[in-house]
C-alpha cells in the first residue's frame, strides 16, 4: 500500500493534491485495492457544485459498487474523462493518470480537517 507524503486524505478515502486554491483528488491506493478491479468509473460534470463529504461520483468495481466522496466544498472544473473508458487506470495508478476531479474550493479552511499521511495510515492500519 502506496500513501504518498506530500498529499492529505479523507477519512472516507479520497486523497487530494492541493494547487492554490484548486484541489485535484482521487481515491487512495488502499481504496483501489480493497475494491478490487474498477470496471466503470461516473462523475459529476463540470460546473457541479460540491459540499464536503458529498457524492460527486460512483466507483463500481468487481466486489462492490461505492459512492466517492468530496473531501471539499466547492466547484468541479474538470473530471478526468479517460476514466469513462479506461476505468482500470484507478487500479494502475491511483495517485497518477487515474485522479478523478478537480475542484476549484469555496472553503480553504475545510483543509484543516484532512488527514497527513501519517495520520491516514494509522487509520488503513485500524481497519
Amino acid at each position: 500500500m502506496k500513501i504518498l507524503e506530500d498529499l492529505k486524505y479523507a477519512k472516507t478515502h479520497e486523497w487530494v493534491r492541493v494547487e492554490d486554491n484548486i484541489i485535484t483528488c482521487g481515491i487512495s491506493d488502499y481504496a483501489q485495492s480493497e475494491l478490487s478491479d474498477v470496471v466503470f468509473v461516473e462523475l459529476s460534470p463540470v460546473g457541479s457544485l460540491v459540499e464536503k463529504g458529498s457524492p460527486f461520483g460512483t466507483i463500481e468495481a468487481v466486489k462492490a459498487v461505492t459512492d466517492i466522496y468530496a473531501p471539499v466544498t466547492g466547484k468541479i472544473v474538470e473530471v478526468n474523462a479517460k476514466l469513462s473508458t479506461v476505468p482500470e487506470t484507478v487500479n494502475n495508478e491511483p495517485y497518477g493518470e487515474g485522479w478523478m476531479i478537480r475542484i476549484e474550493m469555496s472553503n480553504l479552511e475545510e483543509l484543516k480537517t484532512l488527514l497527513t499521511d501519517k495520520e491516514y495510515e494509522k487509520l488503513v492500519t485500524q481497519e
